[in-house]
C-alpha cells in the first residue's frame, strides 16, 4: 500500500494512467483496437497509427521542453514546419527526377538547416537583443507563415517521391520510419540532458538567470541552444508532417501545434515558470494528446464539441496531477514533489 502510495507521487504516474484510461476505452467502440498484425512485413494497427501520428508532436514537444526550462517559450514552431516542409517540397519538385535519392538528401538537408537558422534567429531575438520570448516567437509565428505562403506561391505544392514519401509514411524493420526518428532524437535529447551537465546547466538558467550567470554559466549561450534545438524539432517535424501527405500547405501545416506542444510538457510535468523539466514527461504528454485525438473520433465525439471535450480531459488531467488539489479531495497533506525523471 505504502509502495504505490508512493508511485502516485511520482509525476509521471496520472499522466500514465491517464493514457491507459484513454486507451482501454477504446476497446469498447473498437474491440480489435489493441490488436496489432503483421502485413506485408510491416506492423499495423491502432497503436502503430497513434505511435506514428504523435511523431511531429513529439518532435516539437522536445525542442519546447528545453526552451520552457530556460523559462522562455516558442510560438514559432507552427510556422517552421510549414517553412521546412515547403521547402523541401519546392526543392525536390524542381527535381528531374523526384525518385533521386541523392536530390531528396539534399532538399530534406537545406530544410533541416533552414530549421535550424530560423531557430537561431529565436535565440539571437532572446538571448542577443533581450526581446521577450513570447514576442520574439511570435514575430516568426506571424511572419513565418508568409514566408511559408511565398515559398508555395500561395498554392500547396504536390511531390510524387517514393524517397520522400518514405520519411513519414515508409517502414524500416517493421517499424514506422518516422517512429525511429523520434525515437532517435528522443535518445539523444536525454544523453546530452541526462548523461552530461548540460541538463542541469540549463534548468540553472531558468531557475534563477542571476545566479546561474554569478556562477558563471553562459546563459546567453544556452539560450541560443535550446531555441536552435527547437527549430531542429520543428524543422524535423515538418519533414515527417509534410511527407506524409507529400505536398506542403503553407497555410494550414502545423498549425497550432505549439499549442499542443506547451500543453504535452505541461502535462509531462515541466512548469511553465522554467527550471526542471522531464523529457519523458513530454514525450508522454504527446501521445496522450495523440490518443486523446483518436479516442475522439473512435467514441464519435461531434466536430462541433470535439475541442471543448479535449478541453475538460486536460483540465481533469491537469487537476488529477496536482498534490494540492488531491490533498483537498482526499483531506490529506499535500506529499513533496517527487523528482522529475528523463
Amino acid at each position: 500500500m505504502n509502495r504505490l502510495r508512493a508511485l502516485s507521487r511520482h509525476r509521471l504516474f496520472w499522466p500514465a494512467v491517464a493514457l491507459v484510461v484513454l486507451l482501454v476505452s477504446n476497446v469498447f467502440f473498437s474491440p480489435t483496437f489493441f490488436q496489432i498484425r503483421l502485413q506485408d512485413g510491416h506492423l499495423y494497427g491502432s497503436l502503430i497509427d497513434i505511435l506514428r501520428g504523435s511523431t511531429p508532436l513529439v518532435l516539437v514537444a522536445l525542442g519546447m521542453t528545453l526552451v520552457i526550462a530556460t523559462a522562455g517559450i516558442d510560438l514559432s514552431v507552427g510556422s517552421v514546419i510549414a517553412i521546412s516542409g515547403a521547402f523541401a517540397c519546392l526543392q525536390i519538385s524542381d527535381l528531374s527526377d523526384q525518385n533521386s535519392v541523392g536530390g531528396v538528401l539534399i532538399a530534406v538537408v537545406l530544410a533541416v538547416v533552414l530549421g535550424l537558422v530560423l531557430g537561431l534567429w529565436n535565440g539571437f531575438l532572446v538571448a542577443v537583443v533581450g526581446i521577450q520570448p513570447i514576442i520574439a516567437t511570435l514575430i516568426l509565428l506571424v511572419g513565418g507563415r508568409g514566408i511559408a505562403q511565398l515559398i508555395t506561391d500561395g498554392q500547396i505544392i504536390n511531390v510524387r517521391s517514393e524517397p520522400y514519401r518514405a520519411i513519414g509514411a515508409g517502414y524500416a524493420l517493421t517499424i514506422p520510419i518516422a517512429v525511429i526518428i523520434a525515437a532517435a532524437v528522443i535518445a539523444a535529447t536525454i544523453v546530452f540532458t541526462r548523461r552530461t551537465a548540460l541538463g542541469l546547466l540549463i534548468e540553472s538558467v531558468g531557475s534563477s538567470p542571476t545566479a546561474s550567470r554569478l556562477a558563471g554559466i553562459q546563459a546567453r549561450r544556452l539560450t541560443l541552444i535550446v531555441y536552435v534545438f527547437s527549430g531542429f524539432c520543428a524543422g524535423v517535424a515538418g519533414l515527417i508532417y509534410s511527407s506524409n501527405i507529400s505536398s506542403a500547405d503553407g497555410n494550414q501545416a502545423g498549425n497550432l501545434i505549439e499549442l499542443d506542444a506547451i500543453l504535452a510538457v505541461v502535462i509531462g510535468g515541466t512548469a511553465l515558470t522554467g527550471g526542471r523539466f522531464s523529457i519523458t514527461g513530454s514525450v508522454l504528454g504527446a501521445v496522450i494528446i495523440q490518443a486523446l485525438n483518436v479516442t475522439i473520433y473512435t467514441i464519435g465525439i461531434p466536430s462541433q464539441v470535439t475541442l471543448l471535450f479535449k478541453a475538460v480531459v486536460v483540465v481533469a488531467l491537469c487537476l488529477v496531477q496536482s498534490p494540492t488539489f488531491r490533498a483537498k479531495v482526499f483531506k490529506r497533506r499535500a506529499p513533496r514533489p517527487a523528482e522529475v525523471t528523463a
